[in-house]
C-alpha cells in the first residue's frame, strides 16, 4: 500500500509539472475528497496507508487535474459566500471575486427593507440575477435573506442563456432549500416579462475578451465558453444589459454589475450614453481593483 505522503508528493509533482500554481494544495484536496475526510485529516496523518482502490481513484483525479480540469469539477463542489455549491462543466466555477457583488446586493436589499418606509401589504422587493450560472449569487442572496427573516419580503428571479447552467442552479437551490424562493428563466439577459421592473439588478456576465480566453491546459478551457466570452473587448454582453436598464429598472432602482478590472473606461461611457440621468459608482475589490459598478437609475 501507498502512504498519504507518497500519494500527495507524487500527485503534486505531476500537477505542478503540468503548470498548476497550487499543485500541492490541489493534491491534498483531491486525496481528502477521495478518502471522504477533510484536508486537515490528510495533513495530520501523512503516514497512513491508502488502499489500492482509493489510490487508483486518486491517480485518475490527478490525471484530470494535470490535464487542466478545475479542481472544483473534480471534487464536485466549490465554497462561495460560506455556502457549498455543486459544480460541474455545465456551469462556470464561482469565483471569490464575485462575493463582493453578493455583499453589495445584500447590503442594498437590507437598506431598502429597513431604511425606507414600505406600505403594509405592498409588493416585495424585486431582484433579478442576470447570468446566474450555478446560481451562486441568487442563492447566496436568498439564503442571506432567510437568515435575516426577510425571505418573504423579496422576490428573486434568476436567468441564464444556458439550459445546462440553469439545471445546476436549480439543483443548488434545492440543496440550499430556496428553490421555492427563486424563479428561474432560460433567456438571454432579462426575464421575458415585459411589464416587470426590478428594484435591484445584479449580474456577473461574461467579461473576458474573446482573444484572451486562455487555451492552455490550466486556462479556463474546461469551463463553458458562453460563460466567459464577452466579445472583442470583454464588455459586449455587459453593454447589452446596460442598454436594457432604462426599461428594466423600477424608479430609483439600482444595478450592480461585475466587470473586469480594466473595463471601467469602456463601461462608464456606455452607462452615460444608454442610461440618461443615472449615477454610477465603481466599487473596488480587496485587491483595490475595480470589480463592481453600481448604477442608480433616475427616480
Amino acid at each position: 500500500m501507498t502512504t498519504v505522503a507518497e500519494l500527495i508528493a507524487g500527485g503534486a509533482q505531476r500537477i505542478g509539472g503540468a503548470g498548476s500554481a497550487t499543485a500541492r494544495l490541489d493534491a491534498e484536496l483531491m486525496l481528502a475528497h477521495i478518502l471522504e475526510i477533510d484536508r486537515t485529516g490528510v495533513l495530520a496523518h501523512p503516514e497512513a496507508h491508502v488502499g489500492d482502490t482509493a489510490a487508483a481513484r486518486y491517480e485518475a483525479a490527478v490525471d484530470r487535474r494535470a490535464a487542466g480540469e478545475p479542481i472544483a469539477y473534480i471534487v464536485g463542489v466549490r465554497e462561495f459566500y460560506g455556502l457549498a455549491f455543486s459544480v460541474d462543466p455545465r456551469a462556470l466555477v464561482p469565483r471569490p471575486d464575485t462575493e463582493l457583488l453578493v455583499e453589495l446586493a445584500g447590503d442594498e436589499i437590507v437598506r431598502r427593507l429597513t431604511g425606507d418606509p414600505r406600505p403594509p401589504g405592498g409588493p416585495p422587493l424585486s431582484i433579478v440575477d442576470v447570468g446566474t450560472g450555478s446560481g451562486a449569487v441568487a442563492i447566496a442572496l436568498a439564503v442571506t435573506m432567510r437568515r435575516r427573516g426577510m425571505a418573504g419580503e423579496v422576490s428573486i428571479a434568476a436567468t441564464d442563456v444556458s439550459a445546462e447552467a440553469l439545471e445546476v442552479a436549480v439543483e443548488n437551490a434545492v440543496g440550499h432549500g430556496v428553490a421555492d424562493r427563486i424563479a428561474f428563466y432560460e433567456t438571454d439577459l432579462l426575464p421575458p416579462l415585459a411589464e416587470t421592473r426590478y428594484d435591484i439588478v445584479v449580474a456577473n456576465l461574461p467579461y473576458v475578451a474573446s482573444a484572451e480566453i486562455d487555451p492552455s491546459p490550466h486556462g479556463p478551457a474546461h469551463e463553458p465558453r458562453v460563460a466567459l466570452d464577452g466579445g472583442p473587448d470583454g464588455t459586449a454582453v455587459i453593454v447589452r444589459l446596460i442598454g436594457e436598464l432604462p426599461t428594466a429598472l423600477a424608479p430609483g432602482g439600482v444595478a450592480l454589475l461585475e466587470i473586469g478590472s480594466g473595463q471601467v473606461d469602456a463601461v462608464v461611457p456606455a452607462i452615460d450614453r444608454l442610461v440618461p440621468g443615472a449615477t454610477r459608482i465603481v466599487e473596488n475589490d480587496l485587491a483595490g481593483l475595480p470589480r463592481v459598478i453600481r448604477i442608480d437609475g433616475p427616480r
